[in-house]
């Protein structure tokens, strides 16, 4: 049976609204069975987001991979993702069992609307997209010291490391 019993919702009328509201935004996804939608967001730091549409009996799940397991400096990536969830909106950060960094959140199925489709996806691509930089500078500042300068000796291209060229300036000041 399709209907949630406590909530009396249709999944099969959830699962419209998504993808409605996912067409209507011409949102790049594929439907994974019928419970899963795959949505790619474009960004400008993070290239892409993946997120996960998952419709159930309760409403829909979001998952979205940001990044993986820091390098180094875990406490302080942890704590600067606990502070970043007091200022998010449906998702909030978490890690996985490996460490790796994700973005989760929950829409009641009464509260599945394109509108708040939206404002949730917005949300997650903001965070992914507006903070990955940050992370990658916590997390893995020495992994790209080392990339910097492997690339520097073969004559390698630096662009899509510009963003970072501060670290490396620092390092090279001391």
């Amino acid at each position: 049976m399709s209907t949630s019993p406590e909530a009396g919702i249709d999944t099969a009328d959830t699962r419209a609204v998504v993808e409605a509201a996912l067409r209507d935004r011409e949102l790049e996804f594929t439907n994974k069975g019928d419970d899963n939608f795959i949505v790619e967001l474009p960004g400008e730091r993070k290239l892409k987001t993946t997120v996960l549409l998952t419709v159930g009996n309760h409403g829909v799940r979001i998952e979205a991979f940001v990044a993986r397991h820091p390098d180094e400096n875990e406490a302080g990536v942890h704590r600067w993702l606990l502070r970043r969830n007091r200022r998010l909106y449906g998702v909030h950060y978490t890690i996985d069992r490996i460490g790796d960094i994700y973005l989760v959140g929950r829409i009641s199925a009464e509260s599945v609307t394109p509108d708040e489709l939206d404002r949730v996806l917005g949300q997650t691509l903001e965070a992914a997209d507006g903070d990955f930089n940050t992370i990658l500078e916590l997390g893995f500042a020495e992994s790209i010291r080392r990339e910097w300068k492997w690339r520097v000796s073969r004559g390698e291209s630096l662009a899509n490391l510009k963003a970072f060229e501060h670290l490396v300036e620092t390092t090279e000041e001391n």
